[in-house]
């Protein structure tokens, strides 16, 4: 017979949200099987914090995206009476809001508050602002220190991470994809709107943080994918009757190519397939389209390699 005592169990691993979009890691040992939306009282760096279960994960992603060097750990479910507290606290961050704001008047700093946040037990403030340039702030912490004597935490953000912390309604008409699913932020560029076609105006291609949309990322697998096997807009080309046309632009999804008859001035759409047909060398199309293909089957090769 086995004897099962001795068997290692393995705790339930959980995303747990906070104020202002903040989420972190954490793994639950006592099995409470808990569920989305349920407040709990969680191990916090320096004490104990309140927060709400968004998701049960693997231990796979746990390991992945965690990045404490020792996991912190869910204590317990929270009580009605620390979820009554939880409100009261909320109230006092704003306050404190009011409270800071005129003590950064008073010493003359170029900053920009965005919330509040207690630690759970009180026994850490953490400040959230945004600023232009690095801010000497040793002043500002002393005097919020003697006012709520608890440890202070003074954080500067950046503006897509403020965005971020405040939601708000993106372009779209839909709740900000950061403040909504994104727990990381991948760099835009303006290379990616061009990519997809996109008018690269400031003012279509940014979001509420006046910084390019996250978005914009979402769909550039695709469109790397199928840049390879079309011609470039800008490019010109010799068709079979000598004439030559210049790519206007490409539409991938309905499969066609738009060219500029330079000496007519008028635009042309044909299918893709018609218009590899009509190309004076397709030989040398059909070329340059298999080394495309063979130098990325090489490329996986080596990556599988690599791994």
């Amino acid at each position: 017979m086995t004897n099962n005592k001795h068997e290692k169990v393995e705790p339930d691993y959980y995303i747990v949200g906070f104020k202002g979009k903040r989420i972190d890691f954490f793994i639950e040992r006592n099995h409470l099987k808990l569920k989305p939306d349920e407040l709990i009282i969680v191990q916090a760096e320096k004490g104990k914090d309140l927060g709400r279960i968004i998701l049960n994960i693997s231990k796979e992603t746990f390991e992945k995206r965690s990045g404490h060097r020792y996991p912190l750990e869910i204590l317990r479910r929270a009580t009605q009476e620390e979820t009554e507290k939880l409100h009261r606290l909320r109230k006092q961050e704003d306050e404190i809001m009011e409270t800071c704001q005129e003590y950064i008047d008073f010493r003359g700093l170029n900053m920009k508050l965005v919330l509040a946040e207690y630690q759970f037990d009180k026994n850490k403030l953490t400040i959230f602002f945004t600023a232009d340039e690095r801010i000497d702030f040793r002043e500002l912490v002393k005097d919020l220190a003697a006012t709520y004597r608890t440890r202070i935490e003074l954080r500067q953000i950046g503006v897509r991470d403020e965005a971020k912390r405040l939601s708000g309604i993106g372009p779209c008409g839909r709740p900000l994809c950061c403040a909504s699913f994104l727990n990381k932020f991948e760099p835009i560029s303006t290379q990616m709107a061009r990519t997809q076609n996109l008018a690269v105006n400031p003012s279509k291609i940014s979001g509420l943080c006046e910084r390019l949309m996250c978005c914009l990322a979402y769909e550039m697998n695709f469109y790397e994918d199928v840049e390879k096997k079309y011609p470039k807009p800008g490019d010109t080309v010799l068709f079979e009757n000598g004439k030559k046309l210049k790519i206007d632009s490409v539409n991938y999804f309905s499969n066609k190519i738009i060219l500029l008859d330079i000496e007519e001035n008028e635009k042309i759409t044909l299918p893709f397939v018609e218009y590899r047909k009509k190309l004076a060398d397709r030989k040398q199309f059909l070329e340059k389209w298999i080394s495309k293909k063979n130098s990325k089957q090489n490329s996986n090769e080596k990556k599988n390699e690599n791994r």
